[in-house]
């Protein structure tokens, strides 16, 4: 702070440390007189806060030269380098191109359209190379007004994450497949190549249930009764009645499900198709459904949504980690339909309980290292140990290395949570058309009941409370 005849120069440097501003403090008695200022006054008011960065020649020439028009006006002198920050690393999937081969139905001799031979399944062959990495960056550092770095905010690391089948190259950034097969994201994002077992037709009486360590292709309906389980995914071309289907990666249902609240439906990876009614379906990532979602229990890790050309949602718990969205939600009999959202709490809790194992491990971790201490400071000492004390500083060896192997399973798990929860969004309800009255929303522990018409509308939770916004 510098006193230059009746005024007063005060510097103040922003907490992020990008802006320095100088005010001209004017006491009452000296307003009407002439204010007296030099540029040497102004540098030197910054000299003494360390301002040495970015100072703005222009502007300090227009205080000194018109003073009273700053006059108890902070005014911004200097202006920090903001940095850069680093670039998200990527992960590309080549094979994903394969999704989007020409989807027409195989039209027969006799002119009619067999939409059973649709042939979308993705397949690769051994060596082909199905991810590979883009590391991220670690930004470009700032610099303070007062001459500091500021370091930036380095881009976010992502893994690779093989699953079966699947081979890496030393560095980690490239995955290959290791067999021929079809491609298949089960928990975790993890990237399998899995052998394919394909039904040419119904599943009936003559296939009988289905247990495949690998992707199943249904080329016909999966009536009431039967169960299909995959590692990889399940691929229905026709229709789902009340069986049960179970996959490690995601289940596509050309047609729908029409479950007579009869069997289940559960994806490790993603659901998708083209209705739900009256079933009970699970994902672990997303329901991704085109017409509609009726008087069924739906579950998914992240995302329900239903935005078809219809896509309507009427009665029914659905419940998502982040987001339920539809067209129209609810009809004009009100019938009751319950949309909960919210955080992961199976994630949330999990991250807990491996907090607390990590704790007890590096405590057995610490004991063990103590013990092993001690020995080795009798070995020193005696020169041999007895053979008591060998065959213990085995055993605590031994102990020490799976402690290890435990300590890395739990950390790796433990971050990759910590990245899964880290891009949590708000969660949301969203209906682009309608809501009618009769709705129940749930956002954690908050409720809300719709007792009104709602439309373009996303509901969210601000400040405590479920609040509504209008959707553009």
């Amino acid at each position: 702070m510098e006193e230059t005849g009746n005024i007063r120069l005060e510097v103040n440097i922003s907490p992020d440390k990008l802006e320095a501003r100088v005010t001209l403090i004017v006491p009452d008695e000296g307003r009407g007189g002439p204010i007296l200022i030099t540029e040497q006054d102004v540098r030197d008011a910054l000299r003494a806060k360390n301002v040495t960065h970015g100072i703005l020649d222009s502007v300090i020439s227009e205080l000194v030269g018109n003073p009273a028009k700053f006059a108890n006006v902070p005014v911004t002198v200097a202006c920090g380098t903001p940095p850069v920050p680093g670039i998200d690393g990527k992960i590309e999937y080549p094979f994903l191109t394969l999704l989007h081969d020409d989807k027409r139905p195989k039209e027969l001799d006799d002119g009619r359209v067999d939409y059973y031979s649709i042939t979308n399944i993705p397949n690769v062959a051994k060596g082909q190379l199905l991810a590979a990495k883009t590391p991220p960056t670690p930004g470009t550092p700032g610099t303070a007004v007062t001459g500091e770095p500021i370091a930036p905010k380095a881009g976010r690391e992502v893994m690779i994450k093989p699953g079966k089948n699947v081979v890496m190259n030393q560095e980690r950034t490239l995955l290959y497949a290791a067999i021929d097969g079809q491609v298949s994201f089960t928990e975790n994002d993890k990237v399998n190549v899995f052998p394919v077992f394909e039904v040419n037709g119904d599943v009936d009486f003559r296939v009988g249930n289905i247990d495949f360590v690998g992707t199943v292709v249904i080329r016909g309906n999966v009536p009431t009764g039967f169960r299909i389980k995959a590692s990889g995914d399940i691929r229905v071309l026709g229709s789902v009645e009340g069986a049960e289907l179970e996959a490690g990666g995601s289940i596509e249902i050309r047609s729908g499900i029409v479950a007579q609240d009869k069997g289940h439906v559960v994806a490790g990876c993603n659901v998708k198709t083209s209705y739900i009614q009256n079933a009970n379906v699970t994902a672990g990532n997303q329901v991704l459904v085109s017409q509609s979602i009726m008087f069924s229990q739906v579950r998914a890790g992240k995302q329900i949504i239903c935005n078809g050309a219809k896509g309507f949602i009427i009665g029914g718990v659905l419940q998502a980690g982040e987001k339920i969205a539809a067209r129209v939600i609810g009809n004009a009999s009100a019938t009751p339909t319950v949309l909960e959202v919210g955080v992961k709490p199976e994630l949330r809790q999990e991250l807990s309980t491996i907090t607390k194992e990590l704790q007890n491990v590096y405590e057995n971790l610490r004991k063990t290292d103590q013990g092993l201490g001690v020995l080795s400071q009798l070995l020193q000492v005696a020169g041999e140990l007895p053979p008591e004390k060998r065959t213990m500083q085995i055993k605590l060896t031994n102990t020490r290395l799976v402690l290890e192997k435990e300590v890395k399973k739990l950390e790796a798990r433990k971050k990759e949570i910590e990245q899964e929860l880290e891009g949590d969004v708000p969660a949301a309800v969203e209906v682009y058309n309608l809501m009618y009255p009769g709705i129940k929303l749930v956002f954690g522990k908050l409720v809300r009941f719709i007792k009104q018409e709602f439309s373009r509308t996303r509901f969210i939770v601000l400040e405590g409370e479920i609040t509504t916004s209008t959707l553009i």
